[in-house]
């Protein structure tokens, strides 16, 4: 059941007693991977989104000291991806009920004694709905620190593996998350379909853009035929057993940052 989380962090392996007498419970990190099941292309699985998340975390997890108390709840595998529903397989949350789940969910955790949650997001079409629940989480129960963050925004060596036209336009099942995906579940991956196709039809000399300051609102058949944005074709396993070792090293250094932090109160000083 823990899939790629080491089994002494996953949460529901333990028992409500070991969560009751857990010392120093306000400084546990708990996190909460979430993903999505959407469309990537022709050559991916639609889980895509939600096995890096919880690839990502479990590399991390195994490689955090074992004095730093932190916890993984099970994948939320389901997420905010209309963008994909055109395309056969998607299965997509409305925004509201995925703001309903993440809040309920930290009800729970709140209730159990815990006040560090880390909302996890690997999917590009919902970091609003993570900082919108943050926020409101927060403002509900002060003491509760929440952190909304997402996957690839770490230190990782991303351009050091990447061309820049890749960086910019390679968003969705191109060639980091293939070569993601060729690390962590090469069985699931049909390299003889992929395609390169990069966002088509963008305006020039514009301000506005696909994402960025200036966004315009899109869905993904706007953009792409094949559902890919970026080069699939020049995927490989080695890019991507770097690419997850620089992931799960950046998320070590995140999951300490979040156990030492403490939460500025400067309106308590005044």
């Amino acid at each position: 059941m823990h899939g790629f989380i080491p089994p002494d962090r996953f949460f529901p392996y333990l028992t409500w007693t070991d969560i009751q007498a857990m010392p120093d419970k306000e400084n546990v990190v708990i996190i909460q991977p979430v993903g999505s099941i959407e469309q990537h292309g022709p050559h991916l699985p639609i889980i895509v989104d939600s096995a890096i998340a919880s690839a990502v975390l479990g590399k991390a997890l195994s490689k955090l000291n074992p004095t730093i108390p932190a916890y993984a709840l099970p994948p939320l595998y389901y997420g905010k991806s209309n963008e994909h529903w055109h395309f056969p397989g998607t299965i997509t949350l409305s925004a509201q009920t995925l703001l309903a789940v993440l809040t309920e969910m930290a009800d729970s955790i709140y209730r159990s004694g815990f006040r560090k949650l880390v909302l996890m997001n690997a999917h590009g079409g919902q970091p609003q709905v993570m900082e919108i629940a943050a926020r409101d989480i927060h403002q509900k129960y002060e003491d509760f620190l929440i952190f909304p963050l997402f996957t690839w925004r770490v230190p990782n060596i991303a351009k050091e593996l990447l061309t820049l036209k890749e960086l910019e336009y390679g968003i969705h099942a191109g060639d980091g998350e293939t070569s993601l995906l060729l690390s962590i579940l090469p069985e699931q991956v049909k390299m003889e379909r992929a395609v390169a196709e990069y966002p088509q039809e963008l305006p020039e000399d514009s301000l506005l853009s696909m994402e960025g300051k200036l966004p315009f609102a899109w869905v993904t058949r706007d953009l792409s035929q094949s559902g890919v944005m970026g080069d699939a074709t020049v995927a490989t396993k080695e890019k991507g057993d770097r690419l997850l070792e620089s992931l799960g090293e950046g998320w070590v250094r995140v999951i300490e940052d979040v156990y030492q932090f403490r939460q500025p109160q400067v309106w308590m000083k005044s």
